[in-house]
């Protein structure tokens, strides 16, 4: 059941160990930076011009997180366009409207940056995930493309 009121915050440098277990449960065999550069590597996304992860709480804990990216931009009038990337909830609290609520915050901050866009692709195929990103905005009407490094 959605809560009432979800705090939101951008996320600091103390969110890290939270962060690095929601980002296991996005992706669990995906491959962490090793703990002796992951320090070095969030002070540069937290320094990051334009960079914010967000995180909503339950109760001081981070149990969803969307990062937002602003990207300045050349036509649109000049208005920049944003990317919203890895967005997870914990299990423990899927289908509590965290998520959802981490993902609008993120949207409201990109429309709030005077961005023109807000995009978002996921790899993932179950309907249910397709669903909740149109339940939070999103419309599938664009092809997307992406070229991976091997």
């Amino acid at each position: 059941m959605p809560r009432a009121s979800i705090i939101i915050r951008a996320a600091d440098t103390a969110d890290l160990p939270h962060l690095l277990a929601l980002y296991r449960e996005l992706n669990s065999d995906d491959d962490l930076p090793q703990t002796n550069s992951i320090g070095a590597t969030y002070d540069t996304i937290l320094a990051h011009p334009g960079l914010t992860i967000f995180v909503a709480l339950d109760s001081e804990t981070p149990v969803a997180t969307a990062s937002l990216v602003v990207i300045p931009n050349l036509t649109r009038g000049g208005r920049p366009y944003a990317l919203v990337e890895n967005v997870v909830s914990a299990r423990s609290h899927r289908g509590e409207g965290y998520g959802r609520a981490v993902v609008c915050h993120a949207i409201e901050a990109a429309w709030t940056a005077g961005c023109y866009k807000a995009m978002l692709l996921t790899g993932r195929t179950d309907p249910a995930v397709h669903k909740f990103y149109e339940g939070c905005g999103f419309v599938q009407n664009k092809t997307g493309f992406q070229v991976r490094r091997n």
